[in-house]
């Protein structure tokens, strides 16, 4: 029950959370997030919008072991995405794994997710399409993902005053459309892995973990919505503009501390 709108600001404010906590993360080459380019432009996927391009490090979670016969390409993933709201794209790619990518359309709508085709698909693509609705009210959370503050039948906005949300919280919106703001996320996730014998085990599992990953992602949307509320776009990109440089600080600190090390001897001691 959030109108399209807002919700570009959830989007934004969104993407700082993420941002802040790989701060806590980031140590240099071998974890956090580096923000590469994040700028506008014009005429390019829905209009004119904001590019952003990133890089994962994920060297941290993998153990040392197998993180030691690993090429350093194995160890990111890039992230680009063009933000034209209400219109998203967002390209996941690993340069070590030539024919793996993630490619994610969103359209965001205010309706209860009945349009049948928003992104005018081919009939071909059509047939190869799987529909998997998401209700964040309803949609079983696991047990170690449950967090009372988070609960969306608990939660009520103090500054909006939305909220609590009932089970029948969309059937309850069409039996009376107008009275309350709503909008729709509509995702078109494309999952490429063209590897003999792979490929449908760990597509299937992308989108899995995919629609596990929104349907959390939007349900903190909703009860982080007294954080965001309110802020306009120049706050937004003030946040973005700071929260890029905090990274870039954190990430140059850490690679500085990698190369140096201590003298013993004639041996050379690394920090890691």
């Amino acid at each position: 029950r959030l109108p399209v709108e807002e919700y570009r600001e959830v989007l934004c404010i969104g993407l700082q959370e993420l941002a802040a906590a790989s701060r806590e993360e980031s140590c240099g080459e071998g974890s956090g997030v580096e923000i590469l380019e994040n700028k506008p432009y014009t005429d390019g996927p829905g209009g004119n919008g904001q590019y952003t391009h990133k890089v994962f490090h994920i060297g941290k979670h993998i153990p040392s072991w197998f993180r030691s016969i690993l090429p350093k390409a194995a160890l990111r993933v890039e992230e680009e995405s063009w933000n034209a709201y209400p219109y998203t794209r967002t390209r996941y790619t690993c340069p070590f794994v030539e024919k793996f990518s993630i490619d994610i359309e969103t359209y965001y709508k205010s309706d209860t997710g009945n349009q049948s085709d928003v992104f005018n698909m081919s009939a071909a693509e059509k047939r190869q399409t799987t529909i998997d609705p998401i209700d964040i009210v309803t949609d079983p959370i696991p047990p170690h993902e449950y967090k009372v503050e988070e609960d969306l039948r608990l939660f009520k906005s103090v500054k909006t005053q939305r909220g609590p949300l009932r089970d029948d919280w969309i059937e309850e919106y069409n039996n009376n459309p107008g009275k309350t703001p709503i909008m729709c996320a509509y995702k078109l996730c494309k999952v490429e892995f063209r590897y003999w014998g792979m490929q449908s085990k760990i597509e299937r599992f992308i989108h899995d973990v995919g629609e596990k990953v929104m349907a959390r992602a939007h349900r903190q949307a909703w009860c982080w919505q007294d954080e965001w509320y309110g802020l306009t776009i120049e706050d937004i990109r003030q946040l973005e503009l700071e929260t890029q440089l905090a990274l870039a600080r954190k990430m140059a600190q850490g690679s500085v501390r990698r190369r140096g090390g201590l003298s013993k001897g004639n041996r050379q001691v690394e920090f890691q």
